[in-house]
């Protein structure tokens, strides 16, 4: 065993030398724009509460009504005896919300995913992905068994060739509506059109789109009009603008009972809380009356932008409340993350492996509960750094 360890102990040693050691702190304080670390008070561009619905009122109080009524705990998997009538009446809001016929609720965004994808698809089966999408996506396609091609981020002329030259039994085009680290959209229209002429199915991750893009938030889709076709899989997160915690699967009946019985992270896992549910659906009503707080987004984000040019800092291009700051070296991004949060400014420092070598950035993330004073003091402080 202690040969084990030492093991173990060099290989943290060498993620510490190359600037990839992550380390965890501590709230003392409910997520919002402000948090509290160790004492100090510090301005927050660290979380995926993009509506600020985290600790909003309405959905405290409607996560304590529905403990009270309905308890904490479901007690058993969806299949068994946890499915309540809370989770129920969810199920049918989210899919009122995306427009398909069924939604599944799952636990997670990447137990959805790890889900989804291998209940699909196989052994002599394809998947086609984007090189960029999220760790889930990529350990969804190892967990399939499927034969995996990548290809290159929104290369729809490198894909179309793919899918030409593939004579798989089954297809399956895979990838993130938002990403993640970049902040910019798929072009999900011509990925509808090549999975219509290639007869694939089209699964796509809002995780970071769904209730900011679209008419009343209704997501990535919406936002382009898209119908909701049937080899569309669309799944979205409930943890990140709807403030609470989960996921959801949407698209037709036929796949969802699909899903229903063949997803095993859905079939041997404990339903999630009654009370979260109740609470996700206090979050529908505010997403879907919430456009002065996706205005609000795209007004911190313009601010951001406007108060960087001229400056060093390569800031990505992106419509979302992702809005990352490249700066290239590891240890670099952890240089200036560490100056940002001596101003009292906390903004992280993505690296490799979540984004490619030498791509090493700050990833600010915007709420509509920050204000022009929280983004002000944040573009000042990056603009003496860049001196």
């Amino acid at each position: 065993m202690n040969a084990l360890n030492n093991e173990l102990r060099e290989g943290i040693a060498a993620i510490e030398r190359d600037g990839l050691r992550r380390r965890r702190r501590t709230l003392d304080a409910p997520c919002g724009p402000l948090a509290s670390v160790d004492g100090r008070e510090l301005t927050s561009f660290c979380s995926n509460d993009y509506l600020g619905l985290a600790n909003d009122p309405a959905l405290i109080e409607a996560l304590r009504d529905g403990a009270r009524r309905w308890g904490v705990g479901s007690g058993a998997s969806h299949l068994v005896s946890g499915h309540i009538a809370p989770h129920e009446a969810l199920e049918r809001r989210l899919a009122a919300f995306s427009g398909f016929d069924r939604a599944l609720l799952m636990t997670t965004g990447y137990m959805a995913n790890l889900g989804i994808v291998p209940a699909l698809v196989g052994r002599g089966d394809a998947i086609f992905a984007d090189r960029l999408n999220h760790a889930s996506l990529i350990d969804a396609v190892r967990l399939s068994r499927a034969d995996s091609k990548r290809y290159p981020h929104a290369d729809l002329s490198t894909l179309e060739r793919m899918l030409a030259e593939s004579d798989a039994k089954h297809k399956l085009i895979l990838t993130d509506a938002v990403f993640s680290m970049d902040g910019d959209i798929a072009p999900l229209p011509a990925l509808l059109e090549l999975a219509e002429r290639f007869n694939a199915w089209l699964v796509v991750d809002d995780a970071h789109g769904f209730g900011v893009l679209g008419p009343q938030g209704r997501g990535s889709l919406a936002h382009f009009g898209l119908p909701c076709a049937e080899r569309l899989i669309y799944m979205a997160t409930l943890g990140k603008a709807a403030g609470a915690a989960g996921a959801f699967v949407a698209a037709s009946d036929s796949v969802i009972e699909w899903l229903l019985q063949r997803a095993r992270t859905y079939i041997f896992t404990t339903g999630s809380s009654p009370a979260i549910a109740c609470a996700l659906l206090a979050s529908l009503d505010l997403i879907e009356q919430g456009n002065d707080r996706r205005t609000r987004l795209r007004q911190l984000a313009k601010q951001l932008a406007n108060g960087l040019a001229g400056t060093r800092w390569k800031l990505a291009v992106s419509p979302t409340a992702i809005q990352p700051v490249i700066v290239g070296s590891n240890h670099d991004a952890l240089r200036i993350a560490s100056a940002l949060y001596e101003k009292g400014l906390w903004v992280p420092a993505i690296r490799p492996p979540t984004v490619p070598d030498g791509t090493a950035r700050l990833r600010v993330s915007l709420s509509a509960s920050h204000t022009e004073a929280h983004v002000a003091a944040l573009v000042n402080a990056l603009r003496e750094l860049a001196q």
